[in-house]
């Protein structure tokens, strides 16, 4: 994805003094090294990619592959491989690489000998490429098959890291933070600048990161446990240089162009064209929420306000192929990422921002959580979560489980748009309440059963006025019980329309 590659390169060299010469004594605890270098002012990338690296298109980067046995398929315990991704492209910036083995920890050293190079792109490679280094690391394991070793994790690009779970194709990503996002001021990309991968214990790996940006150094440790799904017990710590307001913890990273919200967005034989279509959250008050995702003509951020939250995540919910109708993307596929805070995270908001985009090769969802409280310059904040890779639905528990989300213009009456949400269970007993911020009218709310079986529909219409966006909320609870609480930011269509 052209954004999420383009963050790769916005991130910082790590080049403080202390921490080489601490490196180069042991195995410096990697917490150590990122408190060391938040203690000192941000120094920014100063050295240029070197040849054979630099100036790559896309082609020429795909062009270099890891070599098996050198950089790719390095054995990591009985069930695990290492493959070593090489620089260039949009990702410059060297990353320290530590492997732990029978002899202890080692870092592996960078060369141009490690890759093949396609002759279609490159000529004579030389021997070294000073400056240069690893972009990230690849992790393989027998996930669908005992004698295959798949791809389970890629770490690679600013902080970004990614997971894919058992018979599942990469989707949406994560990242150690998110620093602006959505904001007013250019969003800012810290990145790794060390990662060291210890030996499996019980059939699980550890993975460590030092980040680096110029608003603050972090440390972040992944505990990963392929299978079925694949869950990651992660630990983020965050040491700012300066005060910050508008982090992004836990940030999660998807793409949507269209869908049946609004397919007139892109104009091309697939009905669906997206990682994830819905942000789904279980707040601190017990409610859950189901927030389907847009592509608005204008950027937009929505925060909902909660005290530590349960769960929240970004969702694929269309699970056929013909929900899609791709052979190559494998929509269908493409997992959800679910976060689960541990040990109460306080008070804050569950942050969407949607920004708009005419094709599908860019990232242009994100969704995290944001403390209230601006973390202060010289503190130091530890965020525990679970991460699940899945391609199983939200937990509804007794709640209404709402099934997909539908919306059109009403052409018998200009200037309305009309609303179809189907839901689990039975008409008779569900109550259905609907209301709209801004301004906006809504009319015509129904509640009836789908053809066998299928759920029952909730349908109503918006009439905006002259407003350009609408909060809507429909709360739904059935027999009295649990609620479930479909929310939307209806925004004006690019052409001026509803």
């Amino acid at each position: 994805m052209r954004r999420r590659h383009f963050l790769g390169s916005a991130g910082a060299l790590l080049a403080a003094p202390a921490f080489r010469a601490a490196a180069q004594t042991g195995p410096l605890s990697l917490l150590e090294a990122a408190r060391a270098l938040a203690a000192q002012p941000y120094r920014a990338p100063s050295t240029p990619l070197p040849p054979p690296f630099a100036g790559l298109d896309y082609d020429a980067y795909r062009g270099i592959r890891p070599l098996p046995g050198r950089a790719a398929l390095l054995p990591h315990g009985p069930d695990y491989a290492v493959d070593l991704l090489p620089p260039g492209l949009f990702f410059p910036d060297p990353v320290r690489i530590e492997l732990s083995g029978a002899e202890g920890l080692r870092e592996v050293p960078f060369s141009p000998g490690l890759f093949s190079f396609d002759p279609r792109y490159f000529g004579e490679v030389p021997p070294q490429a000073p400056g240069a280094g690893f972009s990230g690391l690849r992790l393989r394991h027998p996930l669908n098959a005992p004698d295959a070793m798949d791809e389970v994790l890629v770490a690679q690009g600013a902080s970004y890291f990614r997971a894919i779970g058992r018979s599942m194709v990469y989707g949406l990503s994560a990242r150690a933070v998110a620093l602006g996002t959505g904001g007013p001021s250019p969003e800012e990309f810290p990145r790794f600048t060390q990662l060291r991968l210890h030996q499996p214990r019980d059939g699980r790996v550890r993975l460590e990161g030092v980040i680096d940006g110029p608003s603050l150094a972090g440390h972040i440790e992944m505990e990963l446990a392929p299978g079925a799904e694949t869950v990651m017990r992660i630990a983020a710590t965050i040491l700012p240089r300066r005060e910050i307001a508008d982090i992004g913890i836990a940030p999660l990273t998807s793409m949507y162009l269209k869908g049946p919200l609004r397919a007139s967005v892109s104009d091309d034989f697939r009905p669906r064209v997206h990682d994830s279509d819905l942000l789904f959250i279980e707040n601190g008050a017990g409610e859950r929420l189901w927030r389907p995702i847009s592509n608005p003509a204008r950027l937009q951020t929505s925060a909902f306000v909660d005290e530590s939250p349960v769960a929240f995540g970004l969702h694929q919910t269309a699970r056929s192929f013909e929900d899609y109708e791709d052979t190559e993307a494998r929509y269908h596929e493409r997992p959800n990422a679910v976060v689960r805070p541990e040990g109460g995270w306080g008070r804050g908001a569950v942050v969407l921002v949607e920004i708009p985009t005419g094709d599908e090769f860019m990232d242009n969802i994100v969704a995290f959580w944001r403390p209230e409280t601006p973390l202060g310059a010289g503190s130091e904040h530890r965020f525990d979560y679970r991460l699940t890779w899945t391609l199983s639905p939200p937990e509804a528990g007794r709640a209404p489980r709402v099934l997909q989300t539908r919306s059109g213009r009403e052409h018998d009456r200009p200037g309305t748009r009309r609303y179809v949400i189907d839901v689990s269970g039975p008409a008779a007993g569900l109550a259905a309440v609907v209301s709209s911020g801004g301004g906006a009218a809504t009319s015509g709310l129904s509640v009836f059963d789908l053809p066998g079986a299928r759920g029952a529909r909730v349908t109503f219409l918006l009439t905006p006025g002259d407003v350009a966006a609408a909060d809507l909320r429909l709360s739904l609870r059935r027999d009295g019980g649990a609620s479930s609480v479909w929310l939307h930011r209806w925004t004006r269509a690019r052409d001026g329309g509803v």
